[in-house]
């Protein structure tokens, strides 16, 4: 009886220390934003507006985490309706044909030794177009919410990504700078 109940406690232990927590982004607390260079001089800045990000992860440092996000590309918002139309139309992103762009994580490197900063890398599919991309991740933390005394983590994520690679916009790099500069900012909700 011994022997079994120090093998049911092993097992429930080694189980524990293997658990994963999913996470689900805080959409109050959340941003997903680009920025593009418009005649090589002047940076336009948008954002998606409607977004769902999840992590899964088993340690506490998120050394180990898997990142998913799924964005409803027709909330394209730069602040200019018009621009926003044509963004949504074919000439940019084709909402119609390709209403989401995804990105899931491959894998989470700590290049940099530092226990809050990674490289994040994984596929994104956009414009029905999948590609490897590499981004900075920053592990802002975790704390109990006062108010709802729900436990949050912080992340931010930044980096490039080249237009072209997606056959996004224009051929010509001079009137939209292929380069794309990538922001998002995220809290994250332990479920």
């Amino acid at each position: 009886m011994k022997n079994l109940l120090f093998v049911l406690a092993l097992l429930t232990s080694v189980h524990l220390s293997f658990a994963q927590t999913t996470w689900k982004d805080d959409p109050w607390h959340s941003k997903l934003t680009f920025t593009v260079t418009h005649q090589g001089f002047s940076s336009i800045f948008g954002l998606f507006q409607k977004f769902d990000a999840s992590i899964i992860s088993s340690k506490p440092d998120f050394s180990d985490a898997s990142f998913t996000l799924s964005v409803d590309v027709s909330s394209v918002n730069t602040e200019v309706k018009m621009r926003d139309d044509d963004l949504r139309s074919p000439n940019f992103f084709n909402v119609t044909k390709y209403p989401v762009m995804t990105f899931k994580s491959t894998s989470i490197i700590n290049t940099t030794g530092m226990k809050d900063r990674f490289k994040l890398i994984g596929n994104l599919t956009l414009h029905g177009i999948t590609k490897t991309v590499t981004m900075d991740l920053w592990y802002r933390g975790t704390h109990e919410d006062a108010m709802s005394k729900k436990t949050k983590a912080g992340f931010q994520v930044t980096g490039m990504i080249n237009r072209s690679d997606f056959t996004v916009g224009p051929a010509d790099p001079f009137d939209i700078s292929n380069d794309i500069m990538i922001k998002a900012d995220g809290e994250f909700i332990k479920q």
